[in-house]
């Protein structure tokens, strides 16, 4: 602990006492939150809540037992059906948490005499994942198609899983998914995306990075299809999201081919051994869906906040990454100057986060700002402003 201190490492935890959204009290203290993940500010959304009141009142509240032993709900089962439609492909299956499903995925599809290929900013489950899973961890450096490719084609493992964030959670930049796609389908592998921060975002309509592409399931699918040379792109293709984001709620889900989710059901041990989520989360979630996608004035709002902040900051000693989601990091460099600067903006009554090495390279620590469409312009402008005074 003395050591953590003396790198400016130790965390601590804050204690939140109201609901989330852009005003919150922590601490006792009434803040403007930029730390949030509730993107599009629907975790105190009413339909949501009252989604839950009623599913809580009709059906309890715990599930009582693992989803293959008599916790898998009706409730759970029509939100897989509305997950595997919103996204555009043909089966889904809910998981606790993303973390879970990350841990469930990879190792229920990789093992001892096959490949991970990696990029090395994801997310820890990930990097967590793979090394759980056993098989050849090959990490690529961020972004680098070309050293991806030269690895793909070398590689004689038996199956070959190429993983990688959506949008990456620490710089907010966006995988290159066409080209990965392609990848894949010419070197014969699985392609994982972890659209934690991009579902409900990207897209039109929210549907997250395959809609931001265009790249959606067909139709043509059917349980008994095994995967072949001439099946269809989305078919190598395990969508995973998180539903505590955007989504307001709590959870996660995989989606793919029928057979994939299958396979899971049977193999991902992160699903087999752990109760099902309430019941009332799944609810709470189908409402969310719906407001997603009527909402589009929410994701429009975000990207003006994004402008704003974007040209609001020019000139100062800090600089933004190169970002269009509402995940905005300030770079500041050494740890302690970073905490620092979070201390600053916490005497102003503004909460952001200092991000520092593991969770970022060394030399890199900064301020993650986060942007919701619960905020309003005058918001951001404080926000630049209290930046502009510490500057």
């Amino acid at each position: 602990m003395a050591s953590l201190d003396a790198q400016g490492l130790r965390r601590r935890r804050r204690t939140l006492e109201s609901a989330q959204g852009a005003q919150v009290v922590v601490d006792g203290r009434e803040c403007l939150s930029f730390c949030s993940n509730d993107y599009l500010g629907l975790a105190k959304h009413p339909a949501l809540i009252a989604a839950a009141q009623a599913a809580a009142a009709e059906f309890g509240v715990g599930a009582g037992a693992s989803h293959l032993v008599s916790g898998h709900h009706a409730l759970h089962e029509r939100l897989e059906r509305e997950l595997a439609r919103f996204v555009g492909l043909p089966a889904a299956l809910l998981f606790s948490t993303g973390y879970m499903a990350n841990l469930g995925v990879v190792t229920a599809l990789a093992g001892r005499g096959d490949a991970v290929f990696a990029d090395r900013l994801n997310h820890a489950s990930l990097v967590d994942a793979c090394l759980l899973s056993r098989a050849e961890h090959v990490r690529y450096p961020h972004g680098d198609l070309a050293f991806l490719e030269k690895r793909l084609a070398a590689s004689k493992a038996r199956t070959k899983l190429v993983v990688t964030d959506a949008v990456f959670s620490m710089d907010g930049d966006i995988a290159p998914l066409p080209e990965l796609l392609a990848l894949c389908e010419r070197y014969d592998a699985w392609l994982m995306v972890d659209d934690a921060h991009g579902f409900g975002v990207l897209g039109e309509h929210g549907r997250g990075i395959l809609e931001r592409f265009g790249i959606l399931g067909g139709s043509g699918f059917s349980r008994e299809k095994a995967f072949a040379a001439e099946a269809a792109p989305t078919d190598r293709l395990v969508y995973m999201a998180t539903l505590g984001k955007a989504a307001g709620v709590f959870g996660a889900f995989v989606a793919g081919h029928p057979a994939l989710i299958e396979w899971l059901v049977n193999k991902a041990r992160t699903y087999v051994y752990t109760t099902a989520t309430p019941p009332l989360l799944a609810a709470a979630v189908s409402a969310s869906l719906k407001v997603i996608e009527a909402e589009a004035w929410r994701r429009e709002r975000l990207q003006g906040l994004i402008a704003r902040l974007r040209g609001g900051v020019a000139g100062l000693p800090w600089s933004l990454m190169a970002s269009d989601t509402p995940i905005q990091p300030l770079v500041v460099g050494p740890n302690q100057a970073a905490v620092r600067l979070a201390d600053g903006l916490r005497e102003r009554g503004l909460l952001i986060p200092a991000i520092r090495p593991p969770t970022v390279p060394q030399g890199t620590a900064r301020l993650r700002i986060s942007l919701s469409a619960a905020h309003e312009t005058a918001d951001v402008d404080r926000l630049i402003q209290a930046l502009g005074d510490l500057a």
